[in-house]
């Protein structure tokens, strides 16, 4: 992910986010890698029929705006790029709308 710039990881939800820029924008749980989703990036993601991260709240299942990595991302440099581009993206598109919020 380096053509993107140096990530770091912090432990979290029982795994580790992955921060770059101080925005988080994916997280390893179980051993998989979930990339951030937003209303611009999430068809594409589902148009892989790839699964969002899911946690349990009080026994009820809560779905994050993360989604599993498509597996090529995992074998190829450029896949992961593209991929981790798409997820730094919509991450930076959260903070924006966070920092309108808190103006």
């Amino acid at each position: 992910m380096q053509e993107i710039g140096t990530a770091s990881a912090r432990r979290m939800f029982g795994g580790y986010g992955i921060f770059l820029d101080g925005l988080m924008f994916a997280l390893i749980a179980d051993g998989t890698l979930y990339l951030k989703t937003d209303a611009d990036n999430e068809a594409t993601f589902r148009d892989r029929d790839l699964k969002p991260f899911v946690y349990y709240k009080r026994g009820r299942p809560c779905a994050m705006s993360y989604f599993r990595a498509p597996e090529e991302t995992l074998e190829s440099r450029d896949e992961m790029t593209r991929w981790a581009r798409l997820a730094f993206n919509a991450a930076l598109r959260a903070g924006a709308r966070k920092r309108r919020r808190n103006e």
